[in-house]
């Protein structure tokens, strides 16, 4: 695990992870981080910490990116059901939603000028992850075409944390 990142997990969370259902807990958490309602860790960090608690086996790796991008797929997915059906403005209102009306006009003009790209490209970004699910869903875009992009962000996010986590590891052990 790279340094301080292990403190920076709960330590509910982690006994979690390193329990019988670990797996469960890491789809759970990765669905909360899809959609964006993550608060107790950074979402840099759900890899990387199941890795460090769960285990980095090639096996255990590969599971544990899958279970992430099929979390945050599902948690995303949530939100651009939640924005197609309830709007804008109804998003605007939740005080759950970590999101501002300027900050939204933000990602909407990135969406404007980018398309459907935007929702792969910055599902691969820190910071802005995710944020194009609401804009997506108040577009014309199908659910089964978020989906997959979706998917494709996720996997590129997951799979660069898994590939940092498991390089510094190596890294440090020289």
């Amino acid at each position: 695990m790279l340094v301080g990142q292990l403190s920076e997990t709960p330590e509910w969370l982690a006994s979690m992870f390193t329990s019988e259902i670990a797996l469960l807990v890491l789809l759970g958490v990765s669905v909360l981080e899809g959609a964006m309602l993550l608060r107790f860790m950074p979402s840099e960090l759900v890899v990387p910490s199941a890795l460090a608690l769960i285990g980095s086996s090639i096996l255990e790796t590969v599971a544990i990116v899958a279970i992430a991008v099929v979390g945050t797929t599902i948690g995303q997915t949530i939100l651009f059901v939640l924005a197609r059906r309830g709007g804008r403005e109804y998003l605007l209102r939740k005080s759950w939603l970590p999101i501002n009306e300027g900050r939204l006009d933000r990602v909407d003009g990135w969406f404007d000028a980018w398309g459907q790209l935007a929702v792969p490209v910055t599902n691969t970004m820190l910071f802005v992850r995710g944020l194009l699910t609401i804009p997506a869903g108040l577009s014309e875009m199908t659910i089964r075409r978020f989906v997959v992009l979706s998917a494709i962000g996720s996997l590129s996010f997951q799979s660069i944390l898994a590939l940092v986590y498991l390089i510094a590891g190596e890294v440090i052990a020289l």
